[in-house]
């Protein structure tokens, strides 16, 4: 699946501010619920469900948090560098500057599942992470992305 079927350059964005993983978690699901219009309050308890069965930190500073959304048509993700490294209780215990959101469909597809992979495949290159650190601005970060 395509990465850019479910991420707009409007949603790569550079220098969130975090103070921990539960304000940032917050945050960008406020941010998904603006452009989705869904209740932010459903999307964030979807979250925070999935990460209490284990964190979704996938070690080397990235996380991909996601959550299957009741009403929701389409994969919709929003990525984000963080100013500052946040403790997200990874798999490697390291902290996290790069976040990819994704929310799925409730209904079970094959090809939501493909959107899952494609993040995860994408996001465990390591040349791929490099860019994104390294990108001057939030299209050289969406275009890491993409390439």
């Amino acid at each position: 699946m395509d990465i850019s079927s479910f991420l707009s350059p409007d949603d790569a964005i550079l220098n969130v501010r975090a103070s921990d993983k539960t304000r940032l978690l917050k945050d960008l699901c406020t941010r998904a619920a603006t452009v989705l219009k869904i209740d932010a309050q459903r999307i964030t308890t979807d979250i925070f469900k999935r990460e209490e069965l284990g964190s979704t930190g996938i070690g080397g500073g990235v996380a991909i948090p996601h959550a299957r959304i009741q009403d929701l048509k389409e994969p919709f993700g929003i990525l984000a560098r963080l100013r500052k490294p946040i403790d997200f209780n990874s798999i490697d215990g390291e902290p996290v500057d790069i976040v990819f959101l994704l929310l799925l469909p409730a209904t079970p597809a094959g090809e939501q599942l493909n959107a899952l992979a494609a993040v995860a495949r994408r996001l465990r290159e390591s040349n791929s992470v490099r860019d994104l650190r390294r990108a001057p601005d939030a299209a050289s970060f969406y275009r890491a992305m993409m390439f």
